[in-house]
Order: structure tokens, then C-alpha cells, then sequence
């Protein structure tokens, strides 16, 4: 009886230990499963995530575009500004550049920014700003709304060349009338240079309406605009309107054309003595004119080159003029442009 009972003991003790020991094995498994997932929350945490953003490449393009263009021209005194600080409106302004080349700003003072760039306006008032304890982080915008200390240089064939301000209209056909206009030697073309720029643009100045429209190209501070001289051939001595023809074509301008253009041999011209003059690396050189077989056709007609000069003589004069009263006439002689 006594084996019975501890049999039965052992076997309640036993169904007891197996019963604690399956239910420890549920809560050994939570644990274990928070503890990993603590583990992974530190690893998680002390590796930074990585969050790759676009760039705004447009916008960034836009702004370094912008930044180019703005600073290529430089401050100088009685420019107009507009200077804007992002949050303190009350130190924002309109305002024009001193004589000295500085501005005013209040709390801080006079600002320099004669020979700088807008860009590097807005460095220099954004600094003064924060070494007067006036803004903690200023943001200032620097907008130049006139170039007045940068003009515009016309050379050449203009009646006043000089610099004229760019204040105002910047077209190309504005400049050249504040310029005095063409004068009579000028020729049909303009060349455009841009400070900085090597490269230059040629322009037609085009009688026609439509084409002039199209020429009145805009102008920026800092341009050069150049106009070229014509050539001119010379006509003197026996014919209708002695003096100098602008030529303003690309060629195809002939003795017969020029000689038309000048109203032909008067009646007291002696054709067979026509001669031409021409411009050599050798000095001057006389070429001769079969001027009467020119006008009958018999003969083909003869190009001509800028500065040359055609001689007509009289029949009453005895003596043919020399190349240096030639020059001489030449000089004083009145200029004409003709459609050739």
C-alpha cells in the first residue's frame, strides 16, 4: 500500500513539473521575441535612415542662370536699386546710388556698392546687418532697375560718337538717333559687341520698314555698337553730279552704273580721257576707261572697288588733272548714296 502511494506522488509531482514547465515556454518566448525586437529598435535606430531627395534642378538652374545674368554688370553712382530684406520691411527701399557710390540703410548706415555686382551687394548689406546685431539672419534681394554709370559706346560712322546713358529705351535704332544719327559716309550695316563677350553681331540697317523692325535689336548696359564706313566710289571732273557714291551692296557695282548714278558725261566732257584711279600696296594706280566703247556697248563693263576714283575731263581743258588734285577734289567732294 505504502509502494501505491508514492507511486501516485511521484507521478503527481511529475504532472506538476510538466505543467509549470509548459507554461514557462510561452512567456520564454515573449520575452525572447521583445528582447530581439528591442534589438532591432536599437540597431534600427543607431543606423540613420537614408532619405535620398531630388534635386530641384530646374529651379537650382533657374537660380545660377539668374545669378550670371545679374552679376555681369557692376554698381556704380546714380544707378537705381531696389534693396528688399526678407522680414523687415521697414529697412527695405528705393533708392539711387550716392556720388560716393553708397547707399543708405537704416540702423546700419551708408552701404558701398559702387564696383560691386548685385549679388555681391547683397553679400555686403547682409553682412553689415549681422555685424550690427540689427537682423540675426538677414536675407536681402538686391534688384538694379537702372545702369546709369554704364552706358552704351557708339563709334564710327554716327554724327556725335560718345557713350550715352542706357537710361531710357535700349533699342539699337534709339541709341543711334540719340547718336546724332548716320552720317553720310555711314553703310548699311552695324557691328554689336557685348562687354565680355567675344563675339560680336552684325546687323543690317535696312531701309525697308519690315527689315528695320527686325534690325531694332535691344540693347544691354555696357554694349558697343560700331558703324562701319561704306565704301565710296568717286565720280569727278565732267558728269552731271560729280561727288562720291556709297556703295552698300555686296558687289556687282560697275563704271557704267556709277558713271549713271552721277548723271553721265556733260557735253563738255571729252569721253575718251576717262581714267580711274585706284588704291594699290603700291600707291595709286591709273587704269584707263574706255568710257565712249562703255557707252555704246562695245565693251564689257568694268567692276569697281571702294575708293576709287573716276576722272572725266573736259574737252576745253588743256591739261589732265594730276592724282593730287584728284585727292584734293575728292576730299570736298559731296557724298550721295544711291540704291546700287
Amino acid at each position: 500500500m505504502q509502494r501505491i502511494s508514492n507511486a501516485l506522488l511521484y507521478l503527481l509531482s511529475l504532472a506538476i513539473v510538466m505543467g509549470i514547465t509548459g507554461s514557462l515556454q510561452p512567456v520564454l518566448a515573449q520575452e525572447t521575441a521583445a528582447h530581439q525586437d528591442s534589438i532591432d529598435q536599437v540597431d534600427s535606430t543607431s543606423k540613420p535612415s537614408r532619405i535620398v531627395t531630388a534635386p530641384l534642378s530646374g529651379a537650382s538652374e533657374q537660380k545660377t542662370t539668374s545669378q550670371n545674368d545679374r552679376s555681369a554688370l557692376v554698381i556704380g553712382p546714380g544707378d537705381e536699386v531696389e534693396v528688399t530684406v526678407y522680414g523687415a520691411p521697414d529697412l527695405s527701399q528705393h533708392t539711387r546710388v550716392n556720388g560716393n557710390g553708397s547707399i543708405s540703410i537704416p540702423l546700419i548706415g551708408y552701404v558701398r556698392l559702387a564696383g560691386l555686382s548685385s549679388s555681391e551687394a547683397e553679400t555686403a548689406i547682409e553682412t553689415q546687418l549681422r555685424e550690427g546685431h540689427v537682423v540675426n539672419d538677414p536675407q536681402v534681394s538686391v534688384y538694379v532697375k537702372e545702369y546709369t554709370s554704364v552706358g552704351i559706346s557708339v563709334a564710327g560712322e554716327v554724327s556725335k560718337p560718345g557713350v550715352y546713358s542706357a537710361v531710357g529705351p535700349h533699342r539699337l535704332l534709339d541709341i543711334l538717333q540719340a547718336a546724332g544719327g548716320l552720317t553720310e559716309k555711314a553703310a548699311s550695316r552695324a557691328t554689336i559687341a557685348h562687354r565680355g563677350d567675344e563675339n560680336s553681331i552684325a546687323v543690317e540697317l535696312s531701309a525697308d520698314p519690315k527689315l528695320m523692325a527686325n534690325s531694332n535689336v535691344e540693347l544691354i548696359p555696357g554694349d558697343t555698337v560700331v558703324v562701319a564706313k561704306a565704301g565710296i566710289v568717286y565720280v569727278l571732273g565732267e558728269v552731271g553730279k560729280p561727288g562720291g557714291y556709297v556703295l552698300n551692296s555686296s558687289g556687282g557695282v560697275t563704271v557704267l552704273r556709277v558713271v549713271a548714278a552721277a548723271g553721265g558725261p556733260t557735253h563738255a566732257a571729252s569721253v575718251g580721257g576717262t581714267k580711274m584711279l585706284r588704291r594699290t600696296p603700291n600707291g595709286l594706280q591709273e587704269l584707263p576707261v574706255p568710257l565712249k566703247e562703255l557707252l555704246h556697248a562695245k565693251v564689257a563693263d568694268i567692276p569697281v572697288q571702294a575708293e576709287d576714283i573716276i576722272y572725266v575731263p573736259g574737252s576745253r581743258l588743256k591739261g589732265f588733272m594730276n592724282a593730287g588734285a584728284l585727292l584734293t577734289t575728292m576730299g570736298t567732294a559731296a557724298i550721295y548714296k544711291v540704291p546700287f
